[in-house]
């Protein structure tokens, strides 16, 4: 058997979710379209590894439409959805994903990726480019190229490249435009909050919503909500995110303080421990605590536990501690991604953008008479431009352009005041 789901029965409503998905991404549809006859990745074989979504099975059957073979697995334990991974499966994709996965079945579903001898990677995280680079380097020499979709795994890719361990080229999707200030900003906080209220329906006005990390995602959390009536505050490193924040109307905060009085608490920085044993200490009868980054270490769970004298399931994705004190903290999803693990991910309409990214990143690389330097790349301006104006196409908007006398003006530095 080419696949392993949970249940294979569940089909049905895994492809209605999957055919809504699809009227709600006309770029990918279009593509779809445009490249059905001619067949661009004939000969490609993509092993991926990511969320396993309605969108990314948008993304999955327009790969396939376009002439690839694909076999794939969920970049995350618990952010599968198991009737869209039954409907992949039925339809004939080697897909080895179901949601609530030990370590175990984690890696041993990206072995099976791998088993039939990858041309082209997908990744989300890096944990199946890790996964070929420290099991099955033999695999590298007929891998021409890869992608990568989001931050933490650009990160970790750029720091192998600079250490000269990485064996092939990677194009770092993530640091698109049309990806990082879609999918991270929109997608990430609508979908994180969707997860807090789907695990929580706490009422977000009025609260005191503590963000941490002002990247690109948490720049979405916290607009997202603030527009809902929050009072934000954000910790940060870094000295221009937090400037950032404060131009933007947030509050600025040490994590030891704001943990005094924050009502909810969501991590998005890529780093580990950021929310630890003395900020447990320190929390309010009540507060909330959940992460949306990629892994699940911002959130030292192991602290929680030990401070907790009990423990139970409240919701769903929702665990009860209460601390020998009497305070209650309420963590959700186990730490993992909230918007994935608690609910369906990011919107139909951002993930267009960036799986547009990924098909034409992919068909580039397969493409490509030789394989190109190793390293991690930037993918071109002119495909970023090019998906930005097709979504912009297909939604009935239009732009102005330069005239040629405004092109020539913008590159002749004899002009003067």
């Amino acid at each position: 058997m080419n696949h392993k789901v949970a249940d294979e029965g569940l089909a049905e409503a895994g492809r209605l979710k999957i055919e809504w998905a699809e009227s709600r991404m006309p770029v990918m549809m279009e593509l779809r379209r445009r490249f059905d006859k001619a067949k661009p990745l004939s000969g490609a074989r993509i092993a991926g590894c990511l969320h396993v979504t309605k969108e990314t099975a948008v993304l999955i059957e327009t790969l396939r439409a376009c002439g690839a073979e694909v076999s794939w697995s969920g970049c995350n334990p618990l952010s599968t959805q198991d009737d869209v991974a039954a409907a992949l499966a039925v339809a004939g994709v080697s897909i080895y994903a179901w949601h609530g996965m030990s370590t175990e079945d984690f890696y041993w579903a990206i072995d099976r990726t791998l088993d039939f001898g990858p041309n082209l990677t997908l990744d989300d995280g890096a944990d199946l480019i890790f996964t070929v680079h420290n099991r099955f380097r033999d695999l590298a020499a007929d891998i021409k190229g890869g992608t990568e979709e989001t931050t933490t795994g650009v990160h970790r890719l750029r720091a192998m490249a600079a250490d000269g361990k990485l064996l092939y080229p990677v194009i770092a999707v993530n640091d698109a435009e049309t990806k990082w200030d879609f999918d991270n900003v929109y997608g990430t906080g609508q979908s994180s909050l969707d997860g807090i209220l789907r695990a929580t329906n706490v009422l977000l006005a009025g609260k005191n919503f503590v963000v941490a990390g002002y990247g690109h995602c948490g720049r979405g959390c916290a607009s997202r909500a603030k527009g809902m009536g929050a009072h934000v505050i954000v910790t940060e490193v870094k000295p221009t995110a937090a400037l950032k924040a404060v131009l933007d109307g947030m509050q600025i905060m040490q994590m030891d303080d704001a943990a005094k009085v924050g009502d909810i608490f969501i991590t998005a920085t890529g780093m580990k421990d950021v929310i630890v044993d003395r900020h447990f200490e320190s929390m309010k009868d009540g507060a909330i605590v959940c992460n949306t980054g990629h892994y699940d270490c911002e959130i030292r769970i192991p602290d929680l536990e030990s401070a907790a004298e009990s423990m139970r399931a409240i919701r769903p994705n929702n665990e009860e501690f209460t601390m020998k004190d009497g305070r209650r903290i309420y963590l959700l999803a186990r730490g993992r991604l909230v918007n994935l693990a608690a609910a369906e991910g990011h919107p139909s309409e951002v993930m267009d953008m960036s799986f547009a990214n990924q098909l034409l990143s992919l068909k580039a690389l397969h493409e490509e008479p030789e394989r190109r330097e190793i390293g991690v790349h930037d993918l071109s301006e002119r495909q970023d431009q090019e998906i930005a104006g097709l979504k912009l196409e297909t939604i009935g908007k239009s732009i102005d352009a330069l005239t040629p006398e405004q092109v020539a003006y913008m590159d002749d530095y004899s002009a003067g005041t």
